[in-house]
């Protein structure tokens, strides 16, 4: 690592955002807060998720102006910074909102629900002693937590400083960095495995970028397992009922998906990749692909999570898991 990240503390990095412009490259993945609600028993964390007042400017009678939905070109600065400051306005709504489907030490890899426990993605849990583990795009490091209760020595990372201040709340006995993940900033070799449910990859102009700093920063033979929406998603409406089903947009449109304010600037963005796109990314950023996952939804899984619920996910797969090796 380029220098020590404290257990208990957050380390900041500053932002370096890359120059590069978008490449090819939108329903919103797992860590989504648009419309689906789990009923779940109340969540776990041991101090409840207290939100700060939100800073607008416009008028408290009115409240914020609502971002305007389109498809546009994004490249690689803008998405950071609009990403950026999405989840750290949105992050205190997430962890109340989904808190108690992800818990305080699971490792839940995609909205049908698929845990660690069960999947072995990263090895059998006996062999993740003693492992350096880096979580990318970790939110409140719940998956850290599970790893760290298997032995392993976790990092987790988030662009976002609010997540991490709910990772903070909760409890966080390894670093905490607050860095893009397409600059990671640690030592070639740093890691034995790097994980991902759902972070940084949705967001990023050109995930190239993210997975060539991960191949950086793993040993050889290390492994990188990361989870995304599933490209076929993208094709249809963002909806969990039948009107979810009817292809309403092409697949092979990689056109972003941008929220921008009242002065077009972006709030929030995602991009696409075909299936295709993301096997050649991994591949050519260096890494074999070992295995697809493609999790089929559970009889036991009746909640719906934004686009995301039983009726979509018994028809249509909704998660993609790549489980990847550094050579």
């Amino acid at each position: 690592m380029r220098e020590a990240a404290h257990p208990g503390r957050i380390t900041a990095f500053p932002a370096q955002v890359p120059s590069a412009e978008a490449t090819r490259t939108p329903e919103r993945p797992f860590r989504d807060t648009r419309g689906g609600r789990y009923e779940e028993p109340q969540t776990s964390t041991r101090e409840p998720v207290i939100q700060e007042p939100a800073t607008s400017e416009a008028r408290p009678d009115e409240g914020p102006a609502e971002p305007e939905a389109t498809r546009r070109a994004a490249g690689v600065t803008e998405s950071a910074r609009a990403n950026r400051g999405w989840w750290d306005r949105n992050a205190d709504e997430y962890q109340i909102e989904h808190g108690s489907f992800l818990g305080d030490d699971r490792f839940v890899w995609c909205p049908e629900g698929l845990d660690e426990v069960e999947a072995e993605l990263l090895g059998p849990p006996e062999e993740l002693k003693d492992k350096d583990v880096l979580e990318i795009g970790a939110g409140a490091a719940q998956c850290s937590r599970w790893l760290t209760a298997q032995g392993a020595r976790p990092v987790a990372l988030d662009l976002s400083h609010r997540q991490l201040q709910h990772a903070l709340r909760i409890g966080s006995p390894f670093p905490l960095v607050c860095a893009d993940a397409a600059v990671l900033p640690f030592a070639d070799g740093s890691f034995d495995l790097a994980c991902s449910a759902y972070g940084a990859l949705p967001f990023v102009a050109d995930p190239r970028l993210v997975l060539r700093e991960v191949r950086r920063v793993l040993r050889p033979g290390g492994r990188f397992v990361f989870s995304v929406t599933h490209p076929l998603r993208w094709a249809f409406p963002d909806e969990p009922g039948p009107e979810g089903l009817s292809v309403s947009s092409s697949y092979f449109d990689r056109t972003p998906y941008v929220e921008q304010d009242d002065e077009g600037r972006a709030v929030y963005v995602e991009h696409h990749r075909t299936l295709g796109d993301r096997v050649r990314d991994v591949v050519t950023s260096g890494f074999r692909l070992v295995d697809l996952v493609e999790p089929e939804w559970p009889d036991w899984n009746t909640s719906e999570w934004g686009g995301w619920s039983p009726l979509r996910g018994h028809l249509i797969p909704g998660t993609a898991i790549f489980v990847c090796e550094r050579d």
